[in-house]
């Protein structure tokens, strides 16, 4: 894949795993050629997301409105994900002057998979995939002990991953240590491309390289795709690095509190 090719697979990957859980959710969906969103489906920000956006300078002022009155209209919090394909240029600027706070900015990071770096080995790590209800659960109380905005988060993906179901596009894993479930991931196929979601230790197992065991696990099991990619936190950077993904461009974050 060309340089060009890999930051709209990013950008694309990101996109439909939004539109899918927004969907799931009972998220009102728009997807028109101009604008792309699923808003309504979920009480997180992140996930009230407008994925898309190929506007003149005459309609997106109005867009922006409607984006906002939809938040309003379903007492949710939401968030403009900006990537490099999104048009018009001075897009940040327009939604900041209509109320959007600047929320930041995520590296979108690739790998070609078979350049992907072992990490050292953690011993006791184990892989296990989630395909039960009960699993899940499993899952979503892991997922819950340090991830994002903690148990509310959870309970909301994991009743999301019950609707979708356990087939792929959608791979759900839980990373254990010695036996106890210590670690979370989502693996996510679509637009060519494996999306790496929801890395997530819990606190007492941190800085062991578990949250590299359980990515680089995860990935090996992504048979018939070429790159994987993913956004990356600030903390979670170095150790995407170290396994050979590379930041391909930068998604920002205009986010919109409900009032």
């Amino acid at each position: 894949m060309e340089d060009r090719s890999v930051v709209r697979a990013i950008e694309e990957n990101a996109a439909e795993l939004l539109m899918a859980m927004g969907a799931a959710g009972g998220g009102v969906q728009r997807d028109d050629g101009t604008v792309r969103w699923t808003i309504g489906g979920s009480p997180l920000d992140y996930h009230n997301a407008v994925v898309a956006a190929d506007l003149t300078a005459e309609d997106v002022d109005s867009t922006i409105a409607a984006s906002r009155e939809l938040m309003r209209q379903y007492g949710v919090p939401g968030t403009w994900h900006v990537g490099p394909s999104m048009r018009p240029a001075d897009l940040g600027d327009r939604l900041r002057a209509a109320g959007f706070r600047y929320d930041g900015g995520e590296p979108g990071m690739a790998v070609k998979l078979s350049e992907l770096h072992e990490p050292r080995d953690v011993a006791g790590f184990e892989l296990t995939r989630v395909t039960t209800d009960e699993a899940l659960a499993t899952w979503e109380a892991t997922l819950g002990r340090g991830f994002g905005e903690g148990e509310k988060e959870a309970r909301w993906v994991a009743e999301v991953y019950r609707r979708l179901g356990y087939g792929d596009p959608w791979r759900h894993y839980l990373g254990f240590l010695d036996g106890e479930p210590v670690a979370t991931t989502t693996i996510f196929l679509g637009a060519g491309v494996a999306g790496v979601y929801f890395v997530m230790t819990v606190p007492e197992a941190r800085r062991r390289g578990i949250g590299a065991a359980i990515t680089y696990a995860a990935l090996r099991q992504a048979h018939g795709v070429e790159y994987a990619v993913l956004g990356s936190s600030a903390a979670g950077f170095s150790v995407y690095a170290a396994l050979g993904f590379q930041q391909r461009c930068t998604i920002d974050f205009y986010a919109w509190d409900a009032t």
